[in-house]
């Protein structure tokens, strides 16, 4: 028993003994290196919460951005010296800056292309004026300059329509008044998808609204031109005390005596050729998705423009725009056609609408009576809005020369309507 005692307290000495000098080791640890109690962070407590590290410490400074003092060492870290500013450049590196007659920059954005494919919008129909449809590509033939093309693209689906509408308010008020009653068949005449335009001509020409889709907009403008007047009806007044000629007394002008009377009828101003050059300019900015035409309401008459026929149709034929006309008074009567081919003097061409509409591939339509006026909407839209179009890459190089085009059909008996050619547009940047 007395041994058992005397040999625990041996084992307690010797604990005691480690524990003193395991404690006296860690007091001389921490004196030598004060900062290790420090880094030990404290062990998570259940009755404190978690410690956050701090959000707002500045940037650490990059190496490279350390301020070298004179004597060759870095800054300390405490330093908030900042590095010198660099100095302005005012030069550039030899050869880096363009020299003249080289590209600018501004070159490197601009694209030139050549146009080189033509579209043909073709319109059939057989011998009583209806369209033809399901014809295939292997029923057609485009020919330029006499030489066969092969056909690179066609459709038959119908096309939305950007249409100028140019009315003729220098017609005699009589025809004018018979155009008015048929606003609202021309209004219906378009479709939700289409974009109309009007304009107005007689001694000037003036745009009376905008493209637009169909709807409250035109009819409210078509409505108010219901109020418009054609000129005086009848005769021109040759003689007499209401003759251009002014006063007379015993056929002897009293403002020029000795003079001869004057008995040219006046002179009536119709710048037809304006009006569609105007309205073709226009159309040409339109989407080129859709099929842009020019719907004349005239009695034909062309007198005082500034602009021949041959330029305008130069213009028509090169931005793919359509005439479609309805032919009203003198211009509706089938023998009077016959003799508006002679030209009178002070008076102008009559035969200037199927010139236009030929060269074009659209089409007049001679009506007289208002019904038939009515009809001759419906009828001129749906033709330019159900044509065949054919496509194709020309062959001949880049030039301003006019290329004549011919279309045939394989089936006998149909009625082929198209463009008869065009003026190729210059390159394109």
């Amino acid at each position: 028993m007395g041994q058992l005692m005397v040999r625990s307290f041996r084992i307690a000495t010797v604990f005691f003994a480690v524990s003193v000098i395991a404690q006296v080791a860690v007091a001389q640890d921490q004196a030598q290196n004060p900062q290790s109690q420090q880094d030990i962070p404290d062990a998570p407590s259940a009755t404190r919460p978690v410690q956050t590290f701090p959000t707002n410490l500045p940037p650490p400074r990059p190496p490279e951005a350390q301020p070298v003092p004179a004597g060759g060492q870095p800054a300390s870290a405490g330093s908030e010296t900042s590095p010198p500013p660099m100095p302005p450049v005012k030069t550039i590196p030899p050869g880096s800056a363009p020299t003249e007659g080289m590209n600018r920059r501004d070159d490197l954005y601009t694209i030139t292309v050549t146009t080189n494919f033509v579209l043909v919008p073709v319109t059939v129909k057989d011998d009583g004026g209806h369209l033809v449809d399901g014809l295939l590509p292997k029923d057609f033939s485009v020919f330029e300059d006499g030489r066969k093309e092969p056909l690179k693209f066609f459709t038959s689906d119908p096309f939305p329509l950007s249409a100028a509408i140019v009315l003729d308010t220098g017609m005699p008020d009589v025809a004018l008044q018979k155009i008015n009653q048929t606003y609202s068949a021309l209004s219906g005449a378009f479709s939700p998808y289409d974009e109309v335009s009007l304009y107005t001509f007689s001694s000037t020409v003036s745009q009376v609204t905008d493209f637009s889709t169909v709807g409250q907009k035109l009819t409210a403008v078509l409505n108010q031109m219901k109020l418009e007047h054609g000129r005086n009806n009848g005769v021109p007044v040759m003689n007499g005390p209401l003759g251009p000629q002014g006063p007379t007394v015993n056929g002897v002008p009293v403002e020029r005596p000795g003079a001869q009377p004057n008995i040219a009828p006046p002179k009536d101003v119709r710048v037809l050729n304006d009006a569609i050059l105007r309205a073709a300019l226009d159309l040409s900015k339109r989407d080129r998705a859709r099929r842009k035409i020019i719907f004349v309401i005239s009695d034909g008459r062309e007198y005082g423009s500034r602009v021949s026929y041959s330029d305008v149709l130069k213009v028509l034929l090169s931005r793919e725009v359509t005439v479609y006309a309805i032919g009203v008074e003198n211009a509706s009567i089938p023998v009077y056609s016959k003799l508006q081919k002679l030209h009178l003097p002070h008076y102008g061409y009559g035969d200037i609408l199927p010139r236009y509409a030929g060269a074009t591939g659209g089409e007049v339509f001679t009506e007289f009576n208002r019904d038939n006026i009515e009809v001759a909407y419906a009828r001129a839209t749906l033709d330019a809005r159900n044509q065949y179009t054919l496509g194709y890459t020309t062959r001949a190089t880049p030039s301003s020369t006019y290329r004549d085009i011919e279309v045939k059909v394989a089936r006998p008996g149909l009625k082929v309507s198209a463009k008869a050619g065009y003026y190729p547009l210059p390159a394109v940047k």
